[in-house]
């Protein structure tokens, strides 16, 4: 089975995430999903509205990590969504990434990971015989003062790993990779992952319009700011000689549209749904193609953030409903 969905920044208005929640579901989305970046407001502000306000549509954080919220709160934020929202709340991890500037003790994130997804596990499915790990522990007898609507939610990692990969691989129901539109890396991560039931989520920067061409303009800009840290971790992407570190150089004084310019159009594809309806629905297809199971069209949508959200609900999502 095949999804669709879109994700949004949690820099909004409550006006305008219910709007967009409802413009996406009546879009034909199957899931909503919110960034729980730092320094933006938490996920949950936003999905508990769009749970409100939408009757149909997945949602839940893309994603939260053990370091910075600790796994109770974790367990008590998707109880509280999937109450809102009638149980159709999702949980996204992952290990945790650029914490530097709060200058976090991130040793064996690993460990962290798999020990928040035991304590999760353990109080939703209201399991009080205790739990001894190296970084989390629940006292014997501890648990939810609540009854949780569902005793488990569906359960996403968002890795580009071995070793994560392998660990969702026995806990996950699907692994999301992010930052990447590259048909060619979903058999990789499927390798990785080892085991055919977790479905793989395949999410990137997206910039759709009627114009293409200052569509393509606008996510080389963007797509130029995460590229030399894709160009690392993706083994399937051929990158020309010094692109990295072109790319990198301009980021770094500031010159972003000028480090856009250096990616060449087939690399762009890889990194980027970009252009037209028409052309993001066929690099949309590629993806299914290669095995993924969803596609998660990121920020900024479009030239004009709101018109992209509807060019996507119109004439993007519609296609994979037929």
């Amino acid at each position: 089975m095949t999804q669709v969905s879109i994700a949004f920044q949690s820099d909004k208005t409550p006006e305008e995430y219910v709007e967009l929640a409802r413009l996406a579901e009546g879009g034909g989305f199957d899931v909503v999903s919110v960034y729980h970046d730092l320094f933006f407001q938490p996920a949950v502000y936003p999905l508990l509205l769009m749970a409100r306000a939408t009757e149909r549509v997945s949602l839940g954080p893309a994603a939260l990590n053990p370091f910075t919220l600790h796994p109770v709160e974790i367990a008590g934020q998707t109880a509280a969504l999937d109450a809102a929202s009638g149980g159709r709340a999702y949980l996204g991890l992952v290990r945790g990434t650029w914490l530097e500037s709060l200058r976090l003790e991130q040793r064996r994130p690993l460990t962290a990971l798999r020990e928040a997804v035991e304590v999760v596990r353990r109080l939703l499915s209201g399991d009080d015989s205790g739990f001894a790990g190296e970084r989390f522990s629940l006292e014997p007898g501890a648990r939810l003062r609540y009854a949780p609507l569902r005793s488990e939610v569906p359960l996403l990692i968002g890795t580009w790993g071995k070793k994560t990969a392998a660990f969702a691989g026995e806990v996950a129901d699907e692994v999301k990779v992010g930052g990447t539109a590259n048909p060619d890396l979903v058999p990789a991560m499927r390798e990785r992952i080892g085991n055919d039931r977790v479905r793989i989520v395949v999410g990137a920067v997206t910039v759709v319009d009627e114009d293409g061409r200052a569509a393509r303009r606008r996510a080389r800009a963007e797509a130029a700011l995460y590229f030399p840290v894709v160009a690392a971790l993706d083994p399937t992407l051929d990158v020309p000689d010094r692109l990295v570190e072109d790319v990198r150089r301009l980021v770094d004084v500031g010159a972003q549209e000028e480090a856009g310019r250096l990616i060449p159009d087939e690399l762009l594809d890889k990194l980027a749904f970009a252009g037209t309806p028409a052309q993001v629905v066929r690099r949309a297809e590629a993806l299914y193609a290669s095995g993924a199971s969803r596609v998660e069209f990121g920020t900024p949508h479009g030239l004009e953030p709101r018109r992209g959200v509807e060019l996507l609900a119109s004439r993007v999502a519609p296609h994979f409903r037929l």
